[in-house]
């Protein structure tokens, strides 16, 4: 059991570090033992080997952040967060927007035409920007190619498609809107022009805080979406991204939005750590 135990603290120090390494440090300490008996006693513990999750990177500033978010509206129930549009922008590349994709193959078919994802040195790559509510999915709309977020394009795009999605859904009742933390979104002239269109602003958003934002989920879920129908060049891939996008149900949209009490009450759990989503 002691030695269980030493095992156990050297594998914390280091949780990427495999069988071989483990018991080279293990008997370094003392231990006869190799691979082949690490692994087990591990799993024993409960410790499985698994492909680690891929987060933002949090600062101090960002955790802090966090929970000075998660403590403002710690108290919203479901029927709160229904009040709020948010959006974002994302990215669809041709051949895999996910880019993984799983195939069921024979011995001998790995590099058969219908058991290889094609990728291409330059992939074409399409820039969105959404929104979406408990209401359902909102406006979307492409960018132009060689076009800068900026923020004289960012305001043009809140003018034509975020305040006819709140006109749509909302009509005279009052909503508030979510966007992050890029330089254009909190531009000064951007926080004024929301100001003068009656439009309530939901934040300060926290940096790297995808988790916090449902449509990240949403982005996912159309992607993989877009994925399936395997468009071949860039105007069947918007054309497609259009029709998935329209496609998405307003029960999806309303679960989504109904998760932000728990992705709040995780984060302030995990004291401004990653959660779940």
């Amino acid at each position: 059991k002691r030695q269980d135990r030493l095992l156990k603290r050297i594998q914390q120090r280091d949780r990427s570090a495999t069988s071989a390494e483990l018991a080279q440090e293990w008997q370094q300490a003392g231990v006869s033992a190799s691979a082949r008996t690490v692994r087990p006693r591990l799993l024993e513990d409960g410790l499985v080997s698994r492909r680690a999750a891929k987060k933002p990177l949090l600062s101090k500033k960002n955790i802090r952040d966090r929970l000075i978010f998660c403590k403002k509206y710690g108290e919203w129930t479901a029927e709160d967060w229904g009040k709020v549009i948010f959006s974002d922008e994302a990215s669809f590349r041709l051949f895999g927007a996910s880019g993984k994709r799983l195939v069921r193959r024979r011995k001998g078919e790995r590099y058969h035409q219908y058991c290889v994802m094609p990728t291409v040195k330059h992939p074409e790559t399409i820039h969105v920007w959404g929104c979406f509510s408990s209401k359902g999915v909102g406006s979307l709309t492409i960018l132009p190619k060689n076009t800068a977020i900026i923020k004289e394009w960012y305001q043009n795009t809140l003018q034509q498609q975020l305040l006819p999605t709140i006109q749509q859904q909302f009509g005279e009742e009052q909503c508030i809107f979510q966007n992050d933390g890029a330089p254009c979104h909190k531009a000064t002239v951007i926080t004024k022009w929301l100001g003068d269109q009656n439009v309530e602003i939901l934040g300060p958003w926290p940096g790297n805080s995808p988790d916090l934002n449902p449509i990240e989920n949403l982005w996912s879920i159309l992607k993989r979406r877009v994925d399936k129908q395997k468009p071949t060049n860039s105007d069947k891939l918007q054309e497609v991204i259009m029709k998935e996008w329209v496609a998405i149900s307003q029960d999806l949209a309303q679960k989504l939005i109904e998760s932000m009490p728990s992705r709040i009450a995780e984060v302030l759990k995990k004291k401004g750590q990653h959660c779940k989503y």
